[in-house]
């Protein structure tokens, strides 16, 4: 009577439940992530070789072009040797053997002499069993959406082998297993290449910028000292101009392809260099480059972008900005980048192909104009803009004959001269909306200021880019009429420097502002590059002294002969003069003595607003007497 084993005793193994175990436990190793397709070939092919006792098993993949198995992977159970033999090639694939693999789960060959799968084979097949002294097949194909891609073969030598139905089902499983290796391998190769893409730029196979962007931020995670020598070159590229336009021009992405082998030689190993825009390359500086070794990339990088002047007809520009680690006050990547791109931008303003090295108080000079832009965006949004006026007055009639506009930001605490902001406002564009929220006010104040005769002049001062709007004209029509104000008494200031920028223009604008009907004056008179002998060309109504050459009445000599040439200029050309920024009693006695009447400047008043400015203009100031005016 046979002894019947405990409960906990193990269960004798069967072949059935050898093959079964030696299935699950593959299944584990090949399903690691880190199980490489050959680190799968070679465990399959040592489990079934230990598994059915076979002295060789063999992965072979099926060519086409012409038809041929190429060994691609082979273990040798006597030596437990994993390599792969010569490569084999079976030309032609003859007889019956593939006929078999297309239709079966396995070739059982228990006698290769006369099995008919392969007993009809010739050449090739045949040397190769004869070869290696093999008897006895147990080939299984390998099949992946249903086509048949290979074969793994269990090979016994010495003698025949008859093979058991639970033999030729595991060999099934392990060309089911060789596919799913295979399968598995090219989900993980298609997986490399979507991160690779989603990380490198196609064009030029460089790493984009989310790629540097991680690791700029590696790099700030580590250590203080190793952060500070933490470097960013950006190269942005003027693209492309194609000269000539032959046949063959380049596009763009033809430029930044020849670009990317140019800059990796001007990068020399120093460096990670990435695609970060579509005009745009950036290097992340290795550790242990010196500053002075940065500047160096920079400059490589500019001659690499010069280099490309002629290229196939097309002409580039570098504008390379550099930026430190040492500057930054938090450890963003983006920003390190971001101040990089910034100093190329600056590096643009000074022409072709230069660099500029990322400047942090520049930097937060840059922050604040911004933000007075926008706040100036919404103090013309809510109206937080007015309109102040200093009044003029004749030293000669003794009476206040106009007053000049002068433009306030109105801020909770104070009020802010147009000296604080005007810089923006013209940086920015935001002049234009301006200039126009004063020119009308002032014509709407102006037309509630005394009668007189002659009437009070209205002054407004006009800014460059006003001047050069090919929307002025009509801007100052459109005001003249809403107000109903004489255009005889509105008179527009522009600067000399203004009128020389384009004099031709200038000369033209002027001429249609003179047919609205207004008069025209030079403001800061003095200070700029014009020949006198333009205001002879020029309509002009008046000129204002700049304020810098009445300050030194009526000691210094210079200003002295300034103001008398001026003078005698303007009584010759018949236009008036007006000084301004008087504020002694000495200087407004200098000017009366050199036969400049019209006075400007807190001797008299400063800038008013309009309730205060109508009480002003209704006296004249303290110690001063009207006279009658002269017929």
């Amino acid at each position: 009577m046979s002894a019947i084993p405990s409960r906990d005793a193990p269960l004798p193994e069967t072949p059935g439940t050898r093959y079964t175990r030696a299935l699950v436990d593959l299944t584990r190793a090949v399903w690691r992530p880190d199980c490489t397709l050959q680190d799968a070939l070679a465990m399959i092919c040592e489990t079934g070789a230990r598994a059915l006792q076979v002295e060789r098993a063999n992965v072979w993949r099926l060519l086409p072009d012409p038809l041929r198995l190429e060994c691609i992977h082979a273990y040798n159970l006597a030596t437990g040797d994993h390599a792969p033999p010569e490569a084999l090639e079976f030309l032609p694939l003859d007889g019956e053997y593939l006929d078999f693999l297309q239709v079966v789960r396995a070739i059982d060959a228990a006698d290769v002499e006369v099995d008919p799968s392969v007993a009809t084979s010739h050449g090739a097949l045949r040397d190769y069993l004869h070869r290696h002294g093999i008897c006895s097949l147990l080939d299984a194909p390998v099949r992946m959406e249903g086509a048949l891609v290979g074969v793994i073969c269990h090979e016994q030598v010495g003698k025949t082998r008859a093979w058991t139905p639970e033999e030729v089902a595991f060999a099934g499983s392990m060309g089911d297993y060789v596919a799913m290796a295979v399968e598995i391998d090219r989900r993980h190769l298609a997986e490399k290449q979507l991160a690779h893409l989603r990380l490198h730029d196609p064009v030029t196979d460089l790493p984009n910028r989310d790629y540097l962007v991680a690791s700029v931020r590696e790099r700030l995670a580590t250590p203080h000292d190793a952060r500070e020598a933490t470097a960013v070159v950006h190269v942005h590229v003027g693209l492309p101009y194609v000269a000539a336009m032959p046949a063959d021009a380049p596009t763009a992405e033809d430029v930044m392809a020849e670009l990317a082998s140019r800059l990796r030689q001007a990068v020399r190993g120093q460096g990670t260099l990435a695609r970060v825009r579509a005009d745009g390359f950036a290097v992340l500086v290795h550790r242990g480059v010196k500053e002075r070794g940065v500047i160096g990339i920079a400059e490589r990088c500019v001659e690499a972008v010069r280099s490309m002047s002629g290229w196939r007809g097309a002409e580039t520009s570098a504008a390379v900005g550099v930026a430190f680690a040492r500057d930054l006050e938090e450890g963003d990547p983006r920003v390190l980048m971001r101040n990089a791109e910034l100093a190329s931008e600056r590096a643009a303003t000074y022409g072709r192909h230069q660099y500029e090295v990322f400047d942090i108080d520049q930097h937060r000079a840059l922050v604040e104009r911004l933000r007075m832009e926008q706040a100036l965006r919404d103090a013309l949004a809510h109206g937080d803009f007015l309109v102040q006026y200093q009044p003029e007055f004749d030293v000669h009639l003794g009476r206040w004959v106009g007053a000049e506009a002068l433009v306030r930001w109105r801020q909770p605490e104070r009020l802010l001269a147009a000296g604080e902001f005007i810089d923006v406002a013209e940086q920015s564009g935001l002049i234009l909306p301006i200039g126009r929220y004063v020119l009308l006010q002032a014509c709407r104040d102006a037309c509630e200021w005394p009668a007189q005769h002659p009437p009070l002049t209205l002054r407004v001062n006009v800014s460059a880019q006003q001047f050069e709007a090919p929307g002025l004209v009509d801007d100052v029509a459109t005001a003249l009429e809403i107000c109903g104000l004489d255009p005889g008494r509105l008179c527009l200031e522009v600067t000399e420097t203004t009128l020389m920028h384009d004099t031709h223009d200038a000369l033209r604008t002027m001429e249609r502002l003179k047919a609205v009907g207004v008069e025209l004056a030079v403001d800061d008179f003095g200070t700029g590059y014009s020949s006198l002998a333009y205001l002879k060309t020029f309509p002009i109504d008046a000129v204002k002294v700049d304020r810098s050459f009445i300050a030194g009445l009526p000691d210094e000599r210079f200003d002295v002969a300034l103001v008398t040439a001026i003078r005698e200029l303007a009584r010759a050309l018949e236009i008036d003069v007006v000084a301004e920024g008087v504020e002694r009693t000495e200087q407004r006695d200098a000017l009366r003595a050199l036969g400049v009447c019209r006075i400007q400047g807190w001797l008299y008043a400063p800038s008013l607003d309009q309730d205060v400015l109508l009480e002003t203009l209704s006296r004249p100031p303290v110690g001063e007497r009207p006279r009658h005016a002269p017929h």
